[in-house]
């Protein structure tokens, strides 16, 4: 039987067992950068290093010589995440290379760590890239905030980047379609190459993780605000210098409560806090988006509020819609239908919940 990962960190992602948040070694007051290499603003010669590290590099094309607004959000959502990831996978790296307490490989510490090395530069790039492109339409880039990782061991490390990535390739689709609905068309194809990577990456992880490399047909959808959320999820309140000038939603948390989810069909519980002076839900709804397919509206049933915190069950139709891969929840304040994954943010108060096949 398969299971499924209700892997709910992110922070307001993580599930009824959270795990402290702690600090590594490598990062004990949750400051990572400048990197050793200059990263976040590495020199000509650092960048030489950082290219051959990455098997490639930044494009030299020409760009476009104009952006919409919303193709400057996106850009700003895309260096945010790139940064958090960088910071994240070299932390990964320094605990697999110290064989810090739950990080010795064994047979495949080398090989790991080449592919830990290599991502970590990509992801640089990919930073560089969406930061590059706010400075060259006269926008600050976004800087590094503090981070703080809900990792112990090496397979909780790997599970948590397996479903950032998830979300990341869905948002990424979102980010494409922002830049098509705005006329921004020159920056698609770019994109559209870093979605590929992420998707080389996600394959290596869920090897990790003794699953198929490729999940789905047609990878779940997202959208900016869900990961939006998520990132801040991981992030040092406060720490931030620039990430509140990107203009998007932060929604409520949504906890996934129920652990070692099966694929079958059945109920699950979830958790959310209580909204000031709400005790009636019933016109609430959980949203279950998967695949390309319209989202899934199921009701709040056994709702219980104690101490401030909502819990509840909702259906969770594994047979019937063949939900494999990443399954993004959010509770709205209607009971749709809903159209597509946008249309769900906008209705959304609490959420991202993910569950992972």
């Amino acid at each position: 039987m398969r299971s499924i990962i209700s892997l709910a960190a992110f922070a307001a992602l993580v599930s009824a067992a959270p795990v402290d948040k702690r600090y590594s070694d490598f990062s004990p007051d949750g400051v990572y950068f400048p990197l050793d290499d200059g990263f976040p603003t590495p020199s000509a010669d650092q960048l030489q290093t950082i290219q051959k590290q990455a098997f490639g590099t930044l494009s030299n094309a020409q760009p476009p010589d104009k952006v919409s607004d919303e193709g400057i959000t996106n850009f700003q959502l895309v260096a945010a995440n790139e940064i958090l990831e960088v910071a994240y996978f070299t932390e990964l790296h320094y605990n697999v290379t110290n064989k810090a307490p739950g990080y010795d490989l064994g047979y495949a510490h080398q090989y790991v760590l080449d592919e830990l090395e290599a991502i970590i530069a990509q992801e640089k790039l990919h930073a560089l890239n969406a930061n590059g492109a706010l400075k060259k339409f006269g926008k600050d880039p976004i800087q590094p905030c503090k981070y703080s990782f809900p990792v112990t061991d090496f397979q909780s490390a790997i599970a948590l980047a397996a479903t950032f990535t998830d979300v990341v390739m869905g948002t990424l689709q979102d980010v494409i379609q922002q830049f098509a609905l705005n006329g921004d068309t020159g920056f698609v194809r770019g994109v559209a190459a870093s979605l590929g990577n992420e998707g080389e990456q996600e394959g290596f992880f869920r090897l990790i993780l003794n699953k198929r490399p490729s999940s789905q047909p047609f990878l779940t959808t997202s959208v900016r605000d869900f990961a939006f959320t998520a990132i801040n999820g991981l992030i040092v309140p406060g720490s931030c210098p620039n990430i509140d000038s990107i203009p998007l939603k932060i929604f409520k948390p949504l906890t996934v409560v129920t652990q070692n989810i099966q694929a079958v069909t059945q109920n699950i519980e979830y958790s959310f806090p209580q909204l000031d002076g709400v005790n009636d839900y019933s016109a609430y709804a959980l949203v279950l988006i998967n695949g390309q397919n319209k989202p899934i509206v199921e009701p709040l049933t056994n709702v219980a509020i104690e101490n401030g915190v909502v819990t509840f069950d909702a259906a969770f139709p594994f047979d019937e819609n063949n939900l494999n891969g990443l399954t993004i929840t959010a509770v709205t304040n209607t009971q749709g239908p809903f159209a597509t994954a946008g249309d769900v943010a906008k209705a959304a108060v609490f959420g991202p919940g993910v569950i992972e096949t």
